[in-house]
């Protein structure tokens, strides 16, 4: 099993991202899902938890078979998905994938949300054991590296600007200033795959999988700042539950035609500047 604690910093406080992730995940699942592919939200529905309380339970099924790199697709059959199971107890989140033709492989996230930079070096409460075997990897949503199939001119955030905030473009040291408002996305992320032979390979490529997700994903929810900010919890609901229904039937209707599509980070493949090859995973 891999271990590694994702820190990503934004310039928005936290009681002001409850909004903005419930409005990014449905956008962007609705966007990165085509016909035969995607997300497909099969419930979400109100949960009550003994230590966090009130929050909200999803299940989706994320088909992405032509998204694989061949070396997996060679591994498993065409009518793949991987089953993802949310718990959100906002600031706090439990995500867990599994895939039922792949039983020794499972992804476990837990997250909480900070108003601060990444200084906490144990948000997740975290035993010894756990915090040893941990990695820290703090992503710069600005500055670091993004393939280029990613890349959206309006979500570069160096250049960025929000009209109805304010904030914005992010200079090269804006996670070291005394930038406000500034929150932190605190993700441990375990990858176990259970194979013998493909156990480093399959679980160094999921992380930089997921850590290209978190990037994009988190740089798309500031760049959509304007889009959400002045929503009530009422009004993204509404919106999410619209997205649902145009998303499912995105991916329950099949294609005639399949087209590939590349997977976030494809090494057998050569990067294509192309908004649609991108990601479903609900990583914010």
């Amino acid at each position: 099993m891999l271990t590694k604690e994702y820190r990503i910093p934004m310039p928005i406080s936290v009681s002001e991202y409850k909004i903005g992730q419930l409005y990014m995940i449905a956008k962007h699942s609705n966007e990165q899902s085509a016909e035969g592919e995607g997300v497909e939200v099969v419930a979400n529905d109100p949960h009550e938890d003994p230590q966090h309380g009130p929050g909200q339970y999803t299940e989706k099924r994320i088909y992405l078979f032509s998204r694989l790199p061949q070396w997996i697709r060679s591994l498993i059959p065409k009518i793949f998905y991987i089953t993802e199971k949310a718990w959100n107890y906002y600031p706090h989140t439990t995500t867990e994938y599994t895939c039922s033709f792949l039983p020794r492989f499972i992804i476990n996230v837990e997250t909480c949300y900070e108003d601060n930079a990444g200084t906490n070096d144990n948000a997740l409460n975290l035993n010894e054991a756990q915090l040893s075997a941990r990695e820290v990897d703090f992503i710069d949503i600005a500055y670091d590296d993004i393939s280029p199939k990613h890349y959206k001119a309006e979500e570069d955030l160096k250049t960025w600007k929000s009209e109805m905030t304010g904030r914005g473009p992010l200079a090269q040291d804006w996670m070291k200033s005394d930038f406000q408002p500034m929150m932190c996305s605190y993700k441990v992320v375990s990858v176990c795959f259970e194979v013998w032979g493909l156990q480093t390979k399959v679980e160094d490529y999921v992380h930089r999988a997921i850590r290209e997700i978190l990037l994009v994903g988190h740089r798309q929810a500031v760049a959509w700042l304007d889009q959400w900010f002045n929503m009530t919890e009422k009004d993204v609901r509404k919106y999410e539950s619209e997205m649902h229904t145009v998303t499912n039937e995105k991916v329950l209707h099949q294609p005639t035609v399949a087209s590939p599509i590349l997977s976030p980070v494809d090494a057998d493949q050569p990067d294509v500047a192309t908004p649609t090859r991108r990601s479903w995973f609900s990583w914010s």
